[in-house]
């Protein structure tokens, strides 16, 4: 199992940036999958994007563009940088590591990070 702890969140204006963090407890160069879910109150939960072993990345239709994920495998860390932050971005922020390919669902998850974003 997979320990992950996001840090980085906090209050922004409109247009602003944020990057988040997630910290593993062990080496990321062999999980085959991590990257960042949000869930606003109210809301179901939502992909903002993925970053894969092979380095490839995925993102959400409704971040995409304005974020990018990467990682540092010697820190065992994976970023998550926000661009033209936009109030309806509002969420928490969660961090996911599959380890083994079977998807996000069957994963570790960190305990999430709050992004507000003001008008």
């Amino acid at each position: 199992q997979v320990q992950l702890v996001e840090s980085g969140g906090g209050l922004v204006q409109a247009g602003g940036s944020l990057t988040l963090s997630c910290a593993a407890s062990l080496s990321i160069a062999s999980i085959s999958a991590m990257g960042w879910y949000r869930q606003a109150p109210g809301k179901q939960r939502e992909l903002v994007g993925d970053i894969f072993r092979s380095g490839e990345t995925n993102y959400g239709f409704t971040v995409e563009g304005r974020c990018t994920i990467s990682r540092d495998n010697a820190k065992n860390t994976v970023y998550l940088q926000m661009n033209s932050l936009k109030p309806e971005d509002t969420a928490v922020y969660y961090c996911y590591a599959d380890r083994y390919g079977l998807g996000s669902d069957f994963g570790s998850w960190g305990q999430g990070t709050q992004v507000t974003v003001s008008s």
